[in-house]
């Protein structure tokens, strides 16, 4: 007998969120609710001043003074620890309604814990960061152990890292704790009967670990992860708490509505489009689910999509939405500082997989809509007018977009003076001008998904309501990619737009109407303000938790050898082989995200394997740049809400379809092939995450279009095939041969590589004369060999080089920082300068074993040889076979 499966509540859906996203503990008693209420907004504004304020008034008063990142740091995780165990309760029978006295203590202590680091930090940058530690002189008698020297920082520290676990036990689940103490076990003894002999060491001392996890701002939890939550995390979900407390959400749902429900299976579309676009709002793919899912999983199952399906839908869009710039997940900020590049380029290489993505997950939709002759809500339009719409309005705003950069660059020019507060009034009007329009309508009212007569909103009306909640975010657009600041920097303002206009919204629209309660609204804006940061908060406390507690295993693969040797058996078991390795990495994302959250799963993977992936393509002769590694993990770890057993963002979906858990998953796992694909991709064929283009040319520019467009090409075709649909029910062999199509798009190089090969050797002799040929902007590559520093096993590596600027041979030798022994035939090397271009790349070689000495084998320059994109031709001219063959079975419009 099946199992008979209900809907959720709204009630019960909130509750979901919350119990995840934010805490579902809600007092009853007033003065509690308050009181938590009271430190959230705190949090938010002590985040709101460490932003930028503190420097406007440093030195006007000794409370104004500039604090470092060794203090808000520590005062970040003492407002996440004490909300933790009052906003989450310890079990899930333990009361919602009350806080129970233990929590109470809990709270206070572990805050207390982390506020110790941020009163003393002067005093612990003197102590514990130089391996000393305050001691205390006392004569304690305790049960008959006599105590004379007590350590008050180890016990700090000792205390906040059992409470930090259980705050992450509570906030995210037993298994990032599980992870951590782990980690700390093995950090402490090294070796043991649980422990595999490949990653034994001698163990570390206890004040030595407590040192590291604890007040270390360089590795710890209060390392590199907690930092970025502190500097950059909290100030955009702060910034996407007050865009959904503006009405921005509903905004975004009603303008996917109006542009897509129309077509087949619309709501689906609008799902997919609308989730990426609560992406702004939303760094959580389950609230995400619930909050556009609500309104179209009903819609997607009445036009005849199955509860498993509409789910499945809902939740391959809103996972996604931590993918698509020019705000994506708590990752990407990370990304900045592990590898160590801007977050202008971070969106620059997320970009194209991105979007492709979401067109991708859109067509499948349509195929989905075509295969089971869904009917459209209304009066039916067609997929390529709405692609060839949109195309048109992202070329007219590309177009206005440099305009406004070119006027802004000229008013520089002209009146450097007082362009700042020519750009602040423009800012002004402008927002004026978008109420003024506003007002001349009705707000948006959320809709009924079940009510029996579905009227889709028009665009021409609805786009007018909420123009002005574009402003932020093309604020926050300018100040990343036109000032190119810092994602901070960009953030603060972009709040600072959304603060002013959650503020002034309601009272300018009812004057404005001229018949509007003016105060009154001004206090309902006051009131969504003060909300607005209370949520954003909230919101945070997962993240905050999440971030130091994932920093303990930073700190332990930064202090021992579990990174070197676990990345050395993963190796192993890859058999050397690049693909198989990625293979075992993705598989080793998706397991660890069963129970990590995106950003914990993000930072544990990466720190073990990002450079293993690099080092072992360097091994197999393929570069693969360090940010491709990254976004690898990255994707494997989003994938992880979606993977069943747990795939919590399936559970969310299901609980408001009303579908099985189970088939949702695999059913968005299935949805979801594009997303597992695309890594692989970008692996082998960087130029899909534009690496190596400059886009500041024309070249860059147009080269960048090309990729995109085949590479969106490839994605449709690689769609179809996974569907097993294209113009008509595919064939297993049509489906091959899409997918052979699309392959072929994706990675041409592939099949030239089977023909000619990309590089010419040369003797290791001729180095010089290599380079004295090679032309500015060519890469040449050095194969070594030599023996590994850690197992001393001979291994080769291969490093490309880019030739910059003119010069000699000599100087161009010179410049490299290598140090060359001629031997003969042979090219033996020392060490490379401290600070050279290949110092960091060739540290993995032992250069003191005499007996194996480090070498240079060959040289290789770049081929002439054909270009890749002939092989675009039989490529086409097998998809010219599919399209025939189906074309006779075709009986509906493709588009």
């Amino acid at each position: 007998m099946a199992e008979k499966k209900r809907s959720f509540s709204d009630e019960e859906l909130q509750d979901l969120v919350s119990s995840t996203d934010s805490g579902a503990r809600a007092p009853r008693n007033r003065y509690v609710a308050l009181l938590i209420s009271g430190i959230a907004l705190l949090w938010s504004l002590f985040q709101l001043w460490i932003a930028e304020p503190q420097f406007w008034f440093a030195g006007t008063a000794d409370f104004m003074r500039i604090i470092g990142s060794d203090q808000t740091r520590p005062m970040h995780l003492t407002f996440a620890l004490l909300l933790a165990f009052l906003a989450y309760p310890a079990f899930k029978s333990s009361p919602r309604h009350y806080v129970p006295v233990f929590d109470w203590i809990l709270a206070i202590t572990a805050a207390a814990s982390a506020f110790y680091v941020f009163w003393f930090a002067r005093e612990i940058s003197n102590t514990a960061r130089r391996a000393r530690l305050i001691q205390w002189e006392v004569d304690w008698n305790i049960l008959g152990w006599q105590i004379d020297t007590i350590y008050p920082q180890v016990i700090v520290g000792c205390v906040g890292l059992v409470l930090l676990l259980e705050a992450s036990r509570r906030a995210l689940g037993p298994a990032l704790t599980i992870v951590g103490g782990a980690f700390l076990a093995y950090s402490y003894f090294g070796t043991g009967w649980l422990i595999p002999e490949l990653i034994e060491h001698s163990g570390r001392s206890f004040s030595g670990i407590i040192n590291t996890q604890w007040y270390d701002t360089n590795v710890g939890v209060f390392g590199i992860p907690l930092g970025v939550s502190t500097a950059f995390v909290f100030l955009f979900v702060l910034f996407g708490s007050l865009l959904d407390k503006a009405g921005a959400g509903n905004y975004f749902i009603k303008l996917a509505f109006a542009g897509l429900g129309h077509l087949r299976g619309g709501p689906a579309k609008a799902a997919v489009v609308g989730s990426g676009m609560t992406g702004l709002i939303s760094g959580s793919s389950i609230a995400n689910v619930v909050t556009t899912g609500t309104f179209t999983i009903p819609l997607m199952k009445r036009v005849g999509f199955t509860s498993e399906k509409a789910g499945a839908v809902e939740v391959a869009s809103s996972v996604n939405g931590q993918i698509m710039p020019p705000v994506m997940g708590a990752a990407a900020f990370l990304m900045v500082e592990f590898v160590g590049i801007s977050y202008l380029e971070v969106i620059k290489h997320a970009f194209i997989p991105a979007v492709i993505s979401y067109i991708a997950l859109i067509y499948i939709v349509h195929l989905e809509a075509l295969k089971n002759d869904m009917p459209a809500l209304g009066a039916s339009r067609s997929l390529l007018q709405m692609f060839l719409k949109i195309f048109a309005g992202f070329a007219v705003a590309g177009v206005v977009f440099w305009g406004v950069i070119a006027g802004v660059g000229l008013l520089r020019d002209v009146a450097p003076a007082i362009s700042e507060p020519v750009l602040l009034v423009v800012v002004l009007a402008l927002y004026l001008a978008a109420i003024w329009v506003s007002a001349g309508r009705d707000d948006l009212e959320m809709d009924d998904p079940k009510s029996k007569d579905i009227k889709l909103p028009v665009m021409n009306e609805v786009f007018p309501t909420g123009l002005h909640f574009l402003l932020p975010i093309l604020i926050l657009v300018w100040f990343l990619m036109v000032e190119r600041q810092s994602p901070a920097k960009s953030a603060f303002y972009a709040v600072s737009m959304m603060l002013f206009i959650i503020v002034t919204q309601r009272p300018l629209k009812a004057m404005f109407r001229q018949g509007g309660a003016i105060l009154d609204e001004t206090k309902a804006g006051f009131r969504d303000l003060i909300e607005g940061l209370i949520a954003g908060a909230r919101n945070m406390i997962g993240i905050g938790v999440a971030t130091a507690a994932a920093g303990i295993i930073v700190g332990t693969v930064t202090r021992t050898p579990i990174g070197t040797e676990l990345a050395g058996l993963v190796e192993q078991l890859s058999f050397g082989h690049l693909f198989l390795m990625l293979v075992l990495v993705g598989v080793f994302s998706l397991i660890l995200g069963l129970g990590l959250p995106t950003t914990a799963n993000y930072i544990v993977v990466s720190s073990l394997m990002a450079s293993v992936v690099v080092s072992l393509g360097a091994q197999e002769g393929l570069i693969v740049p360090l940010i491709a590694a990254h976004l690898f993990v990255f994707y494997f770890g989003i994938m992880a809400d979606v993977t069943p057993p747990v795939g919590l963002a399936s559970f969310a979906a299901a609980a408001v379809s009303g579908g099985d858990p189970i088939r949702t998953g695999f059913t968005a796992f299935f949805y979801s092939l594009r997303t597992v694909a695309l890594p692989f991709l970008f692996i082998y064929n960087p130029a899909l995450i534009l690496y190596g283009i400059d886009l500041g040319t024309t070249e860059g520019l147009l080269q960048a279009g090309f990729v995109f467009v085949t590479a969106t090409f490839a994605m449709l075709l690689f769609a179809a095939a996974t569907q097993g649909y294209f113009l008509a029910p595919s064939y297993r062999l049509e489906s091959a041969a899409l997918l052979l199509v699309a392959f072929t798009f994706f990675v041409p190089n592939f099949w030239l590589d089977r023909v000619q090969p990309a590089f010419e050797s040369h003797p290791p002799t001729s180095f010089e004369q290599v380079l004295e040929r090679a032309d500015p902007g060519d890469e040449i590559r050095l194969v070594l060999r030599g023996p590994d520093f850690t197992t001393g096993a001979e291994r080769s590596l291969h490093i490309a080089h880019i030739i910059e600027g003119d010069g000699t041979g000599a100087e161009r030798l010179e410049a490299t920082g290598l140090l060359l022994i001629p031997e003969g035939d042979r090219m033996l090397m020392e060490e490379p300068m401290f600070g050279s271009p290949f110092d960091s790349e060739m540290q993995g070689f032992d250069f003191y074993d005499f007996d194996t000495p480090v070498e240079l084998v060959s040289v290789q320059s770049e081929a002439d040889r054909l270009p890749a994109q002939l092989f675009y031709i039989p490529a086409l001219l097998l998809l010219a076979l599919v399209v025939v063959l189906q074309r006779r079975r075709q009986t509906k419009p493709a588009f």
